[in-house]
């Protein structure tokens, strides 16, 4: 080969196995700011230092996220003592940051989705080892691995690391419905091991994300192909994914002390939900603060007054970053769920990362309902991913409208 030619191929490779690192350390966010946001600042810089091209369909991606964050700098003019406050605004900047970043390298080069998702996989696995291991006490030590008596991998918060294995879960659920059978048992065991990571998370979140993802993908499959044969396939496949983690369940509920937590757990609403000063008390109470404070009354401060914070992202954005975080983050929800929806179902190559992306997308913003997913790494993964695909589609129908030949088909699909 040419000399050029091996040097790009290297390049290619070196930009490849970077990307892969920052995804592996998605699943390691014990402390802020941690390894991930150290590593993928210094991978985002060098990367804009070399050329990072954002395309025309990003940039709503980035104007809305960037002006989501100017609402937190202002609301951090209102607050008496800024404390930590710059630095959490500076995590947030970040987070959008990366989103326009994913959403910009696989939108150049769509062959990253493929590498990021099994890097996710890698990741997803590996903390949902520690999470169980650390819930049965496997090791000295692994209950640093836990919290509230519940697995939470290595991660802050159990109900941070539950959400974050639904996107690999929902994937591999993808593979097992579409491949062949012959991958299925490479496939089914860490598919086990990260349901199991969901399971003793005990975050009625994830479950029921996981549980949405799982019928909203299959949903999407069955109406997408016109074979009878898969349809078939895809019922039967279902039912019996149903029976296993059923029997699954009912033998993990015998273990000392997993029925009692879940039964605990399984409960629609929680004494800390519905008492006097509670987490649905504390959206009225904030909801009618807002009204009196449009720029917002300061990151964190609401935790500070009322001894929580809002768990709700909705009420996140109108108290931490005013209402013009509110309606850049409104406006964006709406516009990434929109412009989703549209293309979610069209044949190309990239379409299964997208639908995997798109599902889980929605089941995170359902949750953001309940709890506050500001800082949620892999929530700005999934926007970029998303807005990625959007971008794709969009040079791809430019290239349709010009008769230029349609480079982006060429891509290997997920399977």
């Amino acid at each position: 080969m040419p000399l050029p030619a091996v040097n790009a191929k290297l390049i290619s490779l070196i930009a490849s196995a970077a990307i892969g690192i920052g995804i592996l350390l998605s699943g390691f966010v014990i402390s802020e700011p941690a390894p991930y946001e150290i590593y993928m600042a210094g991978l985002i810089a060098v990367w804009a230092l070399f050329g990072l091209r954002i395309s025309r369909a990003i940039v709503p991606l980035l104007v809305l996220l960037v002006a989501m964050n100017i609402g937190g700098m202002i609301a951090m003019t209102q607050m008496a003592d800024l404390a930590n406050t710059p630095l959490y605004l500076a995590v947030s900047l970040f987070l959008a940051f990366s989103a326009v970043f994913f959403a910009s390298v696989t939108s150049v080069q769509p062959s990253l989705y493929r590498l990021i998702f099994i890097a996710y996989v890698v990741s997803a696995v590996a903390t949902s080892l520690l999470g169980i291991a650390g819930y049965f006490h496997a090791f000295p030590g692994a209950e640093m691995f836990t919290k509230y008596d519940r697995a939470a991998g290595a991660f802050q918060d159990p109900n941070v690391f539950g959400p974050f294995l639904v996107l690999p879960g929902t994937y591999l659920l993808y593979l097992l419905l579409t491949g062949p059978l012959s991958r299925m048992p490479l496939l089914a065991v860490p598919l086990l091991i990260i349901t199991a990571g969901i399971f003793f998370s005990f975050s009625r979140g994830a479950w029921g994300m996981f549980a949405v993802s799982a019928v909203l993908l299959t949903a999407c499959l069955f109406l997408q192909s016109a074979s009878g044969k898969f349809r078939l396939r895809v019922v039967v496949m279902t039912i019996a994914a149903l029976a296993l983690l059923a029997i699954a369940i009912l033998v993990i509920l015998q273990l000392p002390g997993v029925s009692d937590m879940f039964t605990q757990r399984a409960q629609l609403e929680q004494s800390y939900d519905s008492a006097r000063l509670g987490r649905f008390a504390r959206y009225t109470i904030g909801f009618q603060l807002a009204m009196e404070h449009p720029f917002g009354i300061g990151p964190l401060v609401f935790g500070t007054i009322y001894g929580e914070d809002t768990h709700d992202i909705w009420l996140k954005t109108l108290m931490d970053y005013g209402w013009l975080g509110f309606v850049s983050f409104l406006t964006l929800t709406l516009w990434t769920i929109g412009a989703g929806f549209r293309i979610l179902l069209r044949d190309r190559p990239w379409q299964p990362y997208l639908l995997c992306a798109y599902v889980a997308y929605l089941g995170n913003i359902g949750l953001g309902t309940f709890i506050d997913i500001d800082h949620w790494r892999h929530l700005y993964l999934l926007l970029g991913l998303i807005w990625g695909a959007i971008a794709l589609e969009y040079r791809h129908q430019r290239e349709l409208r010009l008769g230029a030949p349609a480079s982006l088909l060429a891509i290997s699909p997920a399977r």
